[in-house]
């Protein structure tokens, strides 16, 4: 018995120590890691870079200099002291190191490095933002949120062979699963790569960037504003989840949905700021951006309220997109004033767009008020804006369009809407892997009425 007792934690300590060996170690060292471009002030004239280190390292820097064509010689950069503030959760200590360059020059591409003698990290790039009225380009993800390193990682690199040269990329909430993880932060990170390091991050909040304090209050994820660097012109208490930039034609703004469905207080807060940020607004194309769907793709999912109180507001100025996530499945649905899309070529609402780009899948709601859906899809979106036309693309995981459409705006016309879908490849609307167990028969035959018929 002893013998076999014996040979029984040898075989246990083998094990564990064969998964500690394979396991992905995300610690902090010396080095400069998670280096994540971001604005907190004006695209054309700033840029904002955070990065963490070990706790050790007090004292960090950073370079920069014009882009040159020859060989970067350090006599020509300038270097710049790093904000540290200290971060221990998850059982993880790390120092996070941020820095703003300012006074930078409008669609100029400078080249910078983070860290210190001996640590610096590899030379990054990144280009301001254009004058206004420039073309650019952007991408769009839904909810990254689970096997970030082994799933999601194929989405953003994917995206990134797509359009290398995006103005930025643009989160809509649920980067990660489990708030305050390190380890799927370090994940994100290690999916993006250097990618982070050289297209700048738009970011809004989702339900899984929160959790709550013993008293009930909600707390967002420590990590949040240690690695992102976000304008804080938003209303008080909500710094760097809700705020709005301009970038060339296009003014983006950015809803903490968590909040707004869970506390009417702070659902009347944003409610009162973007009424105020939209009626001052004179950029020509309008983007809003939160977590929560305005309209559900999901599965017994709605935000009623959320609606109610939001929708009004999008119409009168006449919001152009509304990106969102949450719901692990895509729709794209216009406006909508009895709950179906409207075909109306005149109708003067945004598009609204539910995504997802991790692997995590819902099955499609009942109520469909989607022009085009997927369910059982991972995509993401490439948006491009050019003078007096958006268009808008979604994509598979390996590069196939799967929706499209452009908005066009003719000064004394209607905002025209002009759907591209018949370009792309079949719907996919099946439903997830063993839904059929969990579904009565009754919730079968109303998904196969909804979703199959004429497909």
């Amino acid at each position: 018995m002893n013998y076999l007792l014996k040979a029984y934690a040898s075989i246990l300590f083998i094990l564990s120590f064969t998964l500690n060996l394979f396991a992905q170690d995300f610690s902090p060292s010396n080095f400069p890691d998670r280096i994540v471009l971001t604005w907190s002030d004006d695209p054309m004239t700033t840029q904002s870079v955070t990065w963490r280190t070990a706790m050790e390292v007090e004292n960090s820097k950073a370079q920069f200099i014009l882009a040159p064509n020859t060989p970067i010689y350090l006599d020509s950069v300038d270097t710049f002291d790093a904000k540290t503030e200290h971060l221990e959760v998850d059982s993880v200590q790390a120092n996070y190191h941020s820095v703003t360059f300012r006074d930078l020059e409008p669609a100029t591409t400078y080249a910078y490095r983070v860290g210190n003698e001996g640590t610096w990290s590899e030379w990054f790039q990144f280009t301001t933002a254009p004058d206004k009225g420039t073309p650019f380009s952007f991408i769009y993800f839904g909810d990254a949120q689970n096997n970030l390193k082994s799933q999601w990682s194929r989405i953003i690199r994917q995206a990134y062979s797509n359009l290398p040269k995006a103005a930025f990329m643009l989160h809509a909430g649920d980067l990660i699963n489990r708030t305050h993880s390190d380890k799927e932060w370090g994940e994100w990170n290690y999916a993006g790569g250097f990618i982070n390091a050289m297209i700048p991050s738009v970011s809004t909040p989702g339900n899984h960037e929160y959790n709550r304090n013993e008293d009930g209050t909600l707390v967002l994820d420590y990590h949040w504003q240690k690695q992102f660097t976000f304008p804080e012109n938003g209303p008080k208490g909500f710094e760097e989840t809700v705020y709005y930039m301009d970038y060339s034609d296009l003014r983006i703004v950015s809803l903490n949905s968590q909040e707004i469905v869970l506390d009417e207080k702070s659902m009347e807060t944003q409610r009162v700021w973007l009424e105020k940020v939209l009626s001052e607004n004179t950029q020509k194309w309008t983007v809003i951006t939160f977590h929560h769907p305005i309209y559900s793709s999901g599965t017994g999912r709605d935000n009623k309220e959320f609606r109610e109180a939001f929708k009004p507001i999008f119409d009168k100025y006449q919001v152009d997109l509304v990106l969102q996530g949450h719901d692990h499945s895509y729709g794209r649905g216009r406006n909508l004033p009895s709950g179906v899309a409207n075909q109306d070529p005149a109708a003067q609402g945004p598009v609204y767009v539910v995504s997802v780009s991790g692997p995590k899948m819902y099955n499609l709601t009942f109520d469909k008020w989607m022009d085009r859906a997927a369910s059982n899809t991972q995509l993401y979106q490439l948006i491009s804006i050019d003078g007096n036309q958006l268009s808008y693309g979604a994509y598979t995981a390996t590069g196939e369009l799967y929706d499209a459409f452009d908005l066009i705006k003719t000064e004394g016309n209607p905002k025209e809407f002009v759907d591209r879908a018949d370009k792309a490849i079949q719907e996919a609307i099946e439903l997830t892997p063993g839904s059929d167990k969990k579904m009565t028969a009754e919730e079968m035959a109303e998904y196969m009425r909804t979703y199959k018929k004429g497909n």
